[in-house]
C-alpha cells in the first residue's frame, strides 16, 4: 500500500515539475535566428569544422563560361558609379544599387523551369533540440510563388564584418537547407562590403559537418567581378541541370 502512494506522489511530483516548467517557460526548445546566430552557438548545436582544401572548388572557379563584351561593359560601368561608395553604403543601399543589379544581370528566374530569386526568404528548419528560423537575405529557389527547394544562398550585405559576422549565419542557412533537402553538398556565399567569399557545405553525418571557404574576390576589381559572376553563372546552370534532371 506503501509503494502505491509513493508512487502516485511520484507522478504528482512529476505533474508539477512539468507545469512549472511551462509556467517559467525552462520547456520551450531553443530558437535561433539566421541574423544573430554565432560560432560558439553553431559549435553548440552541431559538429562543424573547417576544411581548408580549396581543390574542391576547382570546377566551379575554373568553369569555361564565357562572358561577352556588353557584360564587361556593364561590370565596370557598375564599379565606376559605386566604388567610392561601397564601404560606406548602408546594407540597402549596397544591395540596391551594386548587388542586386548583378544578381538582376545573371538572371535566375526561370518561368519555364519554376525558379527565381527571393529576397527576405523565411526559413524554418525544426528538430526536437532547436528550431533554426528567420530571414534568408537572398536565396535561389525553386518556385515562382513560393520557395519549394532552395538551392543558393546569398548572405548579408553587411558593409564589414564590424556589424555582423555573415559566416555562421550563411552556414546556419546551408545546413538548414541542406536538412529540408535531404542533400549532402549545397553552395552559398557571403558578402562584407565589396567582398564576397564564396562557400560549399558538406553533411558528414547527422549533426556533424565540413565548410569550405574560397578566397575573397574584390568586387571593385574587374577581373574579380569577371570571376564573381561568371561563378554566379556557373551556379545557374547547375541549378537548371539539376532540376532538369
Amino acid at each position: 500500500m506503501n509503494s502505491e502512494i509513493e508512487l502516485k506522489l511520484l507522478k504528482e511530483i512529476e505533474e508539477l515539475k512539468k507545469q512549472v516548467a511551462i509556467l517559467t517557460g525552462k520547456d520551450k526548445i531553443p530558437i535561433y535566428q539566421y541574423s544573430k546566430i554565432r560560432d560558439t552557438e553553431l559549435k553548440k548545436l552541431f559538429e562543424i569544422e573547417p576544411n581548408l582544401d580549396k581543390q574542391i572548388f576547382f570546377k566551379w572557379f575554373n568553369n569555361r563560361i564565357e562572358i561577352d563584351k556588353s557584360v564587361e561593359v556593364f561590370l565596370n560601368d557598375l564599379i565606376a558609379e559605386n566604388e567610392s561608395l561601397i564601404e560606406r553604403y548602408s546594407e540597402e543601399d549596397l544591395k540596391i544599387n551594386f548587388i542586386a543589379p548583378i544578381l538582376n544581370k545573371v538572371k535566375f528566374k526561370s518561368f519555364d523551369k519554376k525558379i527565381r530569386d527571393f529576397y527576405e526568404l523565411p526559413m524554418t528548419y525544426k528538430t526536437s533540440q532547436f528550431i533554426l528560423n528567420g530571414t534568408c537575405d537572398f536565396v535561389v529557389s525553386e518556385g515562382l510563388v513560393e520557395s519549394k527547394k532552395p538551392y543558393f544562398f546569398i548572405q548579408e550585405f553587411k558593409r564589414n564584418e564590424e556589424y555582423g559576422n555573415p559566416r555562421p549565419q550563411l552556414l546556419a542557412e546551408l545546413i538548414s537547407a541542406v536538412e529540408l533537402n535531404d542533400w549532402q553538398f549545397i553552395k552559398g556565399a557571403y558578402i562584407t562590403g565589396g567582398n564576397w567569399h564564396f562557400v560549399i557545405l558538406e553533411k558528414l553525418e547527422r549533426h556533424k559537418y565540413q565548410y569550405f571557404i574560397s578566397q575573397q574576390f574584390d568586387s571593385t576589381k574587374i577581373e574579380d567581378l569577371k570571376a564573381i559572376y561568371k561563378n554566379l553563372l556557373f551556379v545557374k546552370n547547375e541549378i537548371l541541370t539539376m532540376i532538369e534532371a
